[in-house]
């Protein structure tokens, strides 16, 4: 069998985390589980399969309802809070490994940070030949 895309154990620390489902008072379909809609989620993610090929056997619904699910809680703010209890867990446990750590100008802005370039030979060229004119 398989192993699960969401343990017992993680669901545990994820679900307190979501926010309640809003009523539905002019009935309709029943939603899809938040359990269901996030092993969905995570199933897409996971394997870079598209949205509506979101294999029907998994329970998870069709892949627009997970992917709105997705839209939903981004908007809400879940997965910076699931990320922040999460981290906050591995620090207290000391299970961060930081010789694995990376930190580069693509996730974190140096605002007035660091030397100037030094003029690449290029651009001393121009400077040069525009100084001439």
């Amino acid at each position: 069998m398989a192993k699960p895309l969401l343990s017992d154990k993680l669901w545990q620390r994820i679900e307190p985390l979501l926010p309640p489902r809003p009523p539905r008072p002019r009935g309709g379909r029943p939603p899809v589980a938040e359990r269901a809609a996030l092993t969905g989620i995570l199933f897409v993610l996971r394997t870079g399969t598209p949205w509506e090929l979101l294999p029907q056997e998994m329970g998870c619904g069709c892949g627009m309802t997970c992917w709105r699910r997705l839209r939903d809680w981004q908007i809400a703010g879940v997965w910076a809070r699931i990320w922040q209890v999460l981290l906050d867990e591995l620090g207290r446990a000391d299970a961060i490994v930081w010789q694995r750590a990376l930190v580069d100008s693509s996730s974190v802005r140096a605002v007035f940070g660091g030397a100037p370039p030094d003029p690449t030979p290029r651009t001393v060229r121009k400077t040069a030949a525009n100084a001439m004119c």
